[in-house]
């Protein structure tokens, strides 16, 4: 199974849909139409504290190649 990390490519507030949606393999687009939908269907404000603690908790994906100094 795949690990959740934020995305750093498909990001427009935190990167948590952009995160998601790399690792289910869809279109950042489609996660985030969801997301808003879910959000007015259930109540914005609870919705937005859970979107900001998703950004709390998952993390940024480590670097992978570093610059030799």
């Amino acid at each position: 199974m795949e690990k959740l990390y934020r995305s750093r490519i498909n990001k427009k507030i935190a990167g948590v849909c952009g995160g998601i949606a790399e690792m289910m393999n869809v279109d950042p687009t489609i996660v985030r139409l969801v997301v808003v939908v879910l959000g007015l269907a259930t109540g914005v404000f609870p919705f937005c504290i859970g979107y900001l603690i998703a950004w709390w908790i998952v993390p940024m994906p480590e670097e992978t190649h570093r610059t030799a100094a």
